[in-house]
C-alpha cells in the first residue's frame, strides 16, 4: 500500500472509475447481445409472416419437398445450405445452429400437414456487432488509462495544500520566531490544523526556551562552587603539612571536581542540537584509564580484576566527553554488581565491550534495564543506584547512533557491546594487557 497521501487518493480514484467503466462496458454488451437476439427473432418472425402468406397464396413459389426432413427448406437470400437430417426432431420455433463454422437462424413453423423450414444467415450483421462491441471493450481500456492519467492528476491539486503544509512544517525552526500563515490555504480542515499546529509549536518552543535557561541557570550555579572548590584544592596543594592520606583524599577531590565539571559540559553540549556532529578522534585506553581513576577505591574494597585489552593507538571517532559518559556509568554499573570477579575492556569488529563476572541479569528483566528509573534488584543491600544511569546511556548512544546491546546470564556476569566507528586502523604495537587490583 503506498505511503503518500497523494498516491492513495490517485489509487482509490482510479481503482473506482476503472471499476465503473468495466461494470459499464460489460453492461452495454449484455444488454446489446440481448437486444440483438431480439432484433434477430423479431425480423424472422415478420419475414416468416410474410413467407407463409406468399406461400399459401401461391403454392407454385413453394420449394421442393424434403423427404428426409418431411417439410420445404427456404431460404432468406443467402446460397443454398445443406441442413442436417436431424433438424426434424426439433420443434417449431427459431433455432441456432452451427454449420461449417457459421452461426444460422432456422425458423421452423408448421405448414399444413408437413414443416416450412426457412434459413437465415446473419454472419456479416453478427460480425459487425462483434467489432463495434471490441471497439466499445477497446474504449473502455484508453479510458482507463486516461482515468489513471486523471486521478494522479486530480489528486495532485486536491493535496496540494497538504503537500505544500508539509513542507512549511519541515522549514520551521524551534525556536517560536515563525509560524506557518493560515492565509495560504482555503480550505478549512486545513485552516484548523494550522491553527492547532502553531499553537503546539508555540508552546513547544516556550518549553524549549525555558529548558534552555534552566540549563544555563544550572551551568551558572554549578560552576560556581566548583571553581571555588578547586581553587581551594590548589590552595591545599601547596601547603607542605599536608601528607600522606590526606594529600591523597585531595587528589581525589580535585579529580572529582574535574570530572564534575567535564559532566556538567558534557551535558550542556547533549542539550544542542548540534552536539552529535562534534565528533573526534578518541584514545579509547586512555578514556578507559581516566573513567576507572574515579573509582579505583570501589575496585580495590570488591577485590575487582580490570583487564584493559586494547590497542594504546587505538582511536575511535565519537564525542568524547559522550563516550566518557557512557564508559562511566557502565563502569558504575558493573562495579555495583560485582565482588571477587573481573571487569574486561576490548575492542574488535567495530564493538567495543565492556565485561564484568558480577550477578548477572535475569532474562526477564533484560529488555527493561534501559528504562527510566528501573532497577533489576531493587531489594537487594547492593543495589544503591536509582535507575538512571543505563537510560542515560541509552539514550546518549541513540544521539550519537551507537547501537548498543546488552546480554547478561545470572550468576556469569553482563556484556555490554557498544558499535562505536575506529577512527583509524588500529596501531601495529604490542597489546597492552595491564591489569589493576
Amino acid at each position: 500500500m503506498p505511503r503518500s497521501l497523494r498516491s492513495k487518493v490517485a489509487l482509490v480514484f482510479a481503482a473506482v472509475t476503472i471499476v465503473l467503466l468495466v461494470a459499464q462496458a460489460l453492461g452495454v454488451r449484455v444488454l446489446a447481445e440481448a437486444q440483438e437476439e431480439k432484433l434477430i427473432a423479431a425480423l424472422i418472425d415478420d419475414d416468416m409472416a410474410n413467407v407463409v402468406r406468399s406461400y399459401k397464396a401461391n403454392p407454385a413459389l413453394l420449394p421442393p419437398f424434403d423427404a428426409r426432413r418431411k417439410g420445404y427448406v427456404s431460404t432468406a437470400d443467402t446460397p443454398p445450405v445443406a441442413l442436417p437430417s436431424t433438424v426434424r426432431e426439433l420443434p417449431d420455433g427459431i433455432h441456432e445452429i452451427i454449420l461449417g463454422g457459421r452461426e444460422i437462424h432456422v425458423a421452423i413453423v408448421p405448414f399444413g400437414s408437413a414443416r416450412l423450414y426457412r434459413i437465415y444467415n446473419f454472419s456479416a450483421y453478427e460480425k459487425h456487432f462483434k467489432a463495434v462491441i471490441d471497439a466499445v471493450m477497446a474504449g473502455t481500456g484508453i479510458f482507463a488509462l486516461l482515468a489513471i492519467w486523471l486521478a494522479f492528476w486530480l489528486s495532485g491539486l486536491l493535496v496540494r495544500q497538504a503537500a505544500s503544509l508539509a513542507r512549511q512544517v519541515k522549514a520551521l525552526k524551534h525556536d517560536g520566531s515563525a509560524s506557518i500563515s493560515p492565509g495560504k490555504y482555503d480550505e478549512d480542515e486545513l485552516v484548523d490544523l494550522v491553527a492547532a499546529f502553531n499553537a503546539f509549536h508555540r508552546r513547544l518552543a516556550d518549553m524549549i526556551k525555558r529548558e534552555k535557561e534552566f540549563t544555563g541557570n544550572v551551568s551558572h550555579e554549578l560552576r560556581t562552587p566548583l571553581t571555588t572548590i578547586r581553587t581551594s584544592c590548589e590552595l591545599l596543594a601547596q601547603d607542605p603539612a599536608l601528607a600522606g592520606k590526606s594529600r591523597q583524599r585531595l587528589e581525589q577531590i580535585d579529580r572529582a571536581c574535574d570530572d564534575m565539571r567535564e559532566l556538567v559540559n558534557a551535558l550542556l553540549m547533549l542539550a544542542r542540537e548540534d552536539s552529535a556532529q562534534q565528533v573526534e578522534p578518541v584514545d579509547i585506553a586512555h578514556l578507559v584509564d581516566t573513567a576507572l581513576a574515579a573509582c579505583a577505591d570501589r575496585l580495590e574494597a570488591n577485590e575487582i580484576n580490570v583487564i584493559i585489552d586494547l590497542d594504546r593507538g587505538l582511536h575511535l571517532l565519537a564525542h568524547r566527553a559522550a563516550l566518557a559518559i557512557v564508559l562511566t556509568n557502565v563502569i558504575d554499573n558493573a562495579v555495583r554488581y560485582t565482588r571477587r570477579g573481573s571487569l574486561r575492556f576490548s575492542y574488535g569488529d567495530g564493538q567495543l565491550r565492556i565485561e564484568d563476572t558480577g550477578c548477572g541479569i535475569a532474562a526477564h528483566a533484560l529488555p527493561r534495564v534501559f528504562d527510566r528509573l528501573y532497577r533489576t534488584q531493587p531489594d537487594d543491600a547492593h543495589s544503591r543506584g536509582f535507575g538512571i544511569g543505563l537510560a542515560i546511556v541509552k539514550r546518549v548512544c541513540d544521539r550519537y547512533d551507537w547501537p548498543i546491546e546488552l546480554d547478561s546470564e545470572p550468576g556469569r556476569g553482563t556484556c555490554v557491546s557498544l558499535r562505536v566507528p575506529q577512527a583509524s586502523p588500529a596501531c601495529a604495537g604490542p597489546r597492552a594487557g595491564s591489569t589493576l587490583s
